[in-house]
């Protein structure tokens, strides 16, 4: 989400899976899709079927790059030194056969022509840190690990636009400081930093640079082997810029394909499952936002006129800026609305003061929240439907943290590692004073509601069985649980008691969960029917939504009423594909915004509005046109993202009455510099915290921004006691922490029980035989795995030092009829510079025979 919504708006998976057969080739970075994700993996054999190639990069040659044409060994956490280099191929090779590349599509529709304030610097000047930074690269204090961003600004003009040169010739442009940033990520560097062979790298890059050729597509797939690293964030940033160059960005089988790893993972985060997000990807209020309107000023004006500036508003230069004009305004005033009802009026602010407000400058991350239990400031907690005993890094620490609650609540279907913490091995139940709660939840196929798949498809389930015993669907547990809580602060009162009393709390004894769907779609308030569109939201207090980009799922029965459950737009299921046949199903179940497959689909037409691929459009332009100008709207195919006129006149006019294709950016291009993350505007190769050798870039080893967590346990390995990297990976049998699959004994009998995996080089060196044991030790702990010696690990060529790396599964724990160590025992607490997300992928160990 930090990555794709700085550079394009939003967040999420640009396309969907049914369109990744459209693709002429297809890169698995970071993710092992034919394992990981199989579903997915039909429609790459479709697309390799009708002649695309697939390239796997990944650190072991996994059952993806089994099927893959190119199979590229890289170190784990180096993939902006990889995507670096491709982008340098790019840029070198545009400039000199211009016409291999779409270059209306770089200099209309990304930022590559904006002119950038004259004095930021970037790594090149100063030794890999951009201008502004506060401390130094050893600074451990974390106010001083983070950048004054004064200077990564745009030049702008008396209207306050953003200048441009379309030529990409002024030194100042983006093109030009992208190239200047690049310019050291030659083959050879590349692959000294990387591992990857240099002739497998430049087949890579002549491969896929190929699809910047008007007409072809291109897409990347990428998963949790990205996120999970210190500078994440940033190594998705340089996959989406490197795919705006190739103009693969809103085209049919291209984009950005963020594989989520559970069927509604997408839906979750949608609604808020994040601590820094309401629904709908509406900020976190801070206690710096004093009032509504404050918090609305967070989404700010447009100068251009031609900026759509979706989540703020257009104003000229010459007037003050108005929160309330805002398109998030009328987001924002319909969720407080939806969720305290006749106590949100205009004289309290729309109950704003009901919400709690996060600390300024204080996150509220997984191992931020871990930490204060371990301090003490926690003192309970619900783990819903998650097992942090075996998913938290530093694992040890996050159990004992836990031990250290007066009281946690575990809803989930077994008794988990969690629910068991107070008696795990080693722990005498009688040292553990917390309090702990299990209620028996009921699985996916015992109830029924919607969820949201990567590609934002919106799809109902039904119930098949009833749940067992005493387990309630979480709706149950949450409504029981709700009422009685509101109970008891309408009797006892507390601390901000209005936030729960307020509440519109009504979904009787047994809740349906259209009623629940059907408030997160929203109601005109003034006519008592649901809002057919996002578009009529107000910010007067008439319109209510749960979530705004749900807006349109659930209308009124006459708008679909051949549904199964006519309304419920999420319970279609019609097969027809539309008029261009390029896998859209748009009357199948339902997809935000709008019902949009493709978003930043405009960008997939030229400026006449007709696409860039004729065999394969996603909308097209079809309005009529007198006296060699467009006088009708009208498009054809996907729901346009923004339905104005094209960009120009068929006689070459440009149109005064339109908007640019990126409609969620203020400046209504994709962002190939982006300002918005904390640790810059481009992305540069950093080494993990813990790594086997220096940085070959530069003399700023690791991301000078990352959030490293200090106190008990949190110790860092140094790469002469630990020298191996480690990374940790998934089984297809097993499922995130395990518990339902290690209760299935066919499951089990599958894969028995954890292993490391390694390479024959470094087995034999180390005396260990396939299927005998080895110990893994990091600087936070060790595990007793069996090993399993494979040809899928290699050791890498890491300038001139051979570095090996071992994987280890992560399922595993102490409950559940199969159990082992949990690899996150070694993993440590340090996370990206943006999400805070934790360091998986890339640490050292040692390892020895046990």
């Amino acid at each position: 989400v930090a990555s794709l919504a700085e550079t394009f708006g939003r967040g999420a998976m640009t396309n969907h899976w049914n369109d990744i057969a459209n693709s002429d080739c297809m890169i698995a970075i970071g993710s092992n899709p034919a394992e990981n994700h199989p579903a997915s993996f039909g429609w790459i054999t479709l697309a390799m079927e009708r002649g695309a190639k697939l390239i796997s990069v990944d650190p072991r040659f996994t059952r993806t790059s089994a099927k893959a044409d190119i199979y590229a060994p890289m170190r784990s956490g180096t993939d902006v030194a990889f995507i670096g280099g491709m982008i340098k191929y790019v840029i070198d090779d545009m400039e000199q056969n211009p016409d291999n590349y779409n270059m209306t599509y770089v200099t209309e529709y990304i930022n590559a022509p904006y002119l950038i304030n004259p004095d930021f610097k970037g790594p090149v000047d100063l030794d890999g840190l951009f201008s502004g930074y506060a401390g130094s690269q050893n600074e451990t204090d974390p106010a001083k690990r983070k950048y004054d961003k004064s200077t990564w600004t745009y030049q702008v003009d008396e209207n306050g636009i953003p200048k441009r040169d379309k030529t990409l010739q002024d030194p100042n442009c983006v093109f030009q400081l992208l190239k200047k940033q690049f310019a050291r990520y030659t083959p050879d560097t590349v692959s000294k930093v990387t591992g990857t062979p240099k002739d497998t790298f430049l087949e890579i890059c002549q491969t896929y640079a190929a699809t910047g050729k008007t007409g072809k597509s291109g897409t990347i797939m990428y998963a949790m082997g990205t996120t999970q690293h210190t500078n994440g964030t940033q190594m998705i940033r340089s996959y989406a810029m490197l795919q705006l160059l190739l103009g693969n960005i809103g085209v049919a089988g291209g984009g950005i394909n963020a594989l989520r790893g559970e069927s509604n993972v997408q839906g979750a985060t949608d609604m808020c499952l994040l601590w820094h997000i309401l629904p709908g990807y509406i900020g976190q209020p801070r206690d710096t936002h004093t009032t509504l309107a404050s918090f609305m000023s967070t989404k700010g004006p447009t100068h251009d006129p031609k900026s759509a500036n979706w989540w703020g508003y257009y104003i000229p230069n010459t007037e003050p800026a108005d929160p309330w004009k805002s398109n998030y305004s009328k987001y924002v005033v319909s969720l407080l609305k939806a969720w305290y009802g006749g106590s949100a009026t205009a004289a309290n602010e729309f109950a704003y003061h009901n919400l709690p407000k996060a600390d300024a400058g204080q996150d509220y991350s997984h191992i931020s929240l871990f930490n204060a239990m371990y301090e003490g400031t926690i003192k309970g907690l619900m783990a819903w439907g998650q097992n942090p005993a075996v998913s938290s890094p530093n694992a040890n620490k996050a159990r004992e943290a836990m031990g250290k609650l007066d009281w946690m609540v575990v809803a989930d279907l077994w008794e988990t590692e969690t629910a068991a913490f107070w008696k795990r091995p080693g722990v005498s139940p009688a040292s553990i004073n917390t309090e702990v709660f299990l209620l028996p939840a009921a699985c996916s196929y015992e109830k029924e509601g919607s969820v949201t798949n990567s590609g934002r498809w919106m799809q109902w389930r039904y119930k098949a069985v009833e749940p067992p015993g005493d387990a309630q669907h979480d709706l149950g547990i949450i409504n029981d649980l709700m009422k009685r809580i509101k109970a008891l602060y309408q009797a006892e009162g507390g601390a901000n008691p209005a936030s729960i009393t307020d509440l519109t709390w009504d979904y009787g004894t047994d809740p349906d969960p259209n009623d629940v769907a059907k408030e997160v779609n929203g109601y005109d308030l003034t006519t008592g029917k649901l809002m057919a569109t996002f578009g009529a939201l107000k910010n007067d207090g008439t319109t209510t939504s749960g979530n705004w980009l749900y807006c349109n799922s659930y209308v009124e029965p006459e708008l679909e009423p051949d549904a199964p459950i006519p309304g419920n737009r999420a319970s279609r299921r019609n097969l027809d594909d539309g008029p261009f046949n390029v896998g859209m199903y748009s009357k199948w179940a339902w997809c935000w915004p709008v019902n949009r497959r493709v978003i930043y689909n405009r960008a997939s037409v030229d400026l006449l509005g007709q696409p860039w691929d004729k065999e394969q459009p996603v909308i097209k332009f079809t309005g009529e046109v007198t006296d060699g100008k467009y006088t009708t709207k009208t498009w054809e195919g996907d729901v346009p993202d923004g339905g104005w006129y094209p960009m120009q006149n068929p006689d070459g006019t440009d149109r005064d009455d339109t908007k640019y294709p990126f409609i969620m950016k203020p400046e209504g291009h994709a962002r190939v510099f982006g300002a918005g993350r904390v640790d810059g505007p481009f992305p540069e190769h950093y080494e993990p915290w813990e790594s086997p050798v220096d940085n070959l870039l530069s003399g700023t080893q690791n991301d000078p921004a990352f959030k490293i967590w200090g106190g008990a346990y949190n110790l860092k390995g140094n790469r002469a006691e630990y020298p191996i990297v480690c990374t940790t990976y998934r089984l297809v049998e097993h499922w995130q922490s395990g518990q339902m699959s290690r209760n299935l004994p066919w499951l089990v009998e599958m894969q028995p029980g954890p292993f490391v995996e390694m390479s024959e080089e470094l087995a034999e060196e180390k005396g260990i035989e396939n299927g005998g044991r080895a110990i893994v030790e990091s600087a936070r702990g060790e595990v007793n795995m069996v090993a399993l010696v494979t040809k899928r690990f290699k050791p890498f060529n890491i300038n001139g030092k051979t570095v090996h790396q071992v994987g280890v599964v992560w399922h595993w724990g102490y409950t559940g009829l199969s159990t082992g160590d949990s690899a996150n025992i070694l993993t440590p607490n340090v996370g990206d510079a943006n999400t805070m997300i934790p360091e998986y992928k890339a640490f050292l160990v040692k390892v020895r025979k046990a």
